[in-house]
């Protein structure tokens, strides 16, 4: 595993596979939770490496992804930022939908090897600048902010500067699938989706998406 590059770990521990609600989109997954966690808490030990969320196209991305197929002026001729974009769905949802540019913003560098991987699957451009993008100034027509209410200090931490961006004339588009951290304010519902899901992942079979545009 040591010698292992990231993109090595990311093709070595999934499968190509479709998210139920974005069929067009192939994308590097888990086939089975267990398997790939494992071999990650490994790899963490190694490089300290974040929980592979990567894996796993979640019900926010699959919303996000759906939206700009469905709507591709959204995002068409805009400069598009993917934030904690996981597996990268709603990435390259964007790219395929017209977007000038897309960035894919993680911490993690199997998430990101994960995204340059299905980026180069469906063949789009995504770039993925490292490290964390909270706090740099606003460089974009549209972000792209997938479930990422699910913690406090990560809510605590973005919200904030994703506000910030809305202000400075960003359109943020926020989906949520119900998670506990969900601002109760400054939220402006744009479309809902009911996105499959299954019991290894979530506590139910479906979850209710909803993208929200984050005003300032």
């Amino acid at each position: 595993m040591s010698g292992m590059t990231p993109e090595d770990f990311v093709v070595a521990h999934t499968v190509v596979g479709r998210a139920p609600l974005v069929p067009e989109i192939a994308l590097y997954l888990a086939s089975e939770i267990t398997p790939i966690w494992q071999a990650t808490e490994d790899w963490l030990k190694e490089r300290n490496i974040e929980p592979p969320f990567w894996a796993f196209a979640w019900p926010g991305g699959q919303a996000t992804a759906r939206l700009l197929l469905d709507e591709p002026a959204r995002v068409a001729g805009k400069r598009v930022l993917d934030f904690a974009a996981g597996c990268g769905i709603a990435s390259v949802a964007a790219a395929m939908a017209g977007a000038a540019s897309v960035e894919a913003a993680e911490i993690d560098p199997l998430a990101l090897a994960a995204v340059r991987l299905n980026a180069a699957l469906n063949g789009v451009t995504v770039a993925t600048p490292e490290g964390d993008i909270v706090g740099a100034p606003c460089r974009w027509d549209v972000i792209l902010a997938g479930d990422v209410c699910y913690e406090a200090p990560m809510t605590a931490h973005i919200l904030p500067w994703l506000r910030g961006m809305a202000a400075g004339g960003a359109e943020v588009l926020l989906a949520d699938p119900g998670r506990a951290y969900l601002p109760r304010q400054g939220l402006e519902p744009v479309a809902r989706h009911v996105v499959p899901t299954t019991l290894e992942l979530e506590d139910r079979r479906q979850r209710e998406v909803t993208l929200f545009r984050l005003l300032p």
